[in-house]
């Protein structure tokens, strides 16, 4: 059974940078695609960025150029490092894990990132 383990998070101010991370513990299968959705209160929840089995990126609008997503694939982990905190980023971030050969989803804990001075 694969599971995900999100560590980072917390409290930063405006302009300030917080670091992600996610570990998938299990059988991976060789194709699949991770990243991190968030959802802030009362808002529907977003693709922030992923990240493919072959390196493909993908960013929302509002993350480009602030966020990078990356992986290790030796530790089966991704990141996320965010610069630039903006109040509009604060969210509950989760992670996740999808193998398209099974139309399987797995998902994180998610971790808890607030910007505000």
């Amino acid at each position: 059974q694969v599971q995900l383990v999100e560590s980072g998070g917390g409290l930063v101010q405006p302009g300030g940078s917080l670091s992600l991370s996610c570990a998938a513990s299990g059988k991976i299968f060789r194709i699949y695609t991770m990243g991190w959705y968030r959802q802030a209160p009362g808002k529907q929840r977003e693709l922030v960025a992923s990240i493919s089995s072959g390196g493909s990126t993908n960013y929302a609008d509002s993350v480009k150029g602030r966020f990078t997503i990356s992986t290790d694939s030796a530790k089966n982990t991704v990141y996320l490092q965010m610069n630039i905190l903006e109040p509009e980023d604060t969210a509950v971030y989760s992670c996740y894990l999808r193998f398209p050969a099974t139309a399987t989803t797995i998902w994180g804990q998610g971790t808890q990132v607030t910007v505000s001075s």
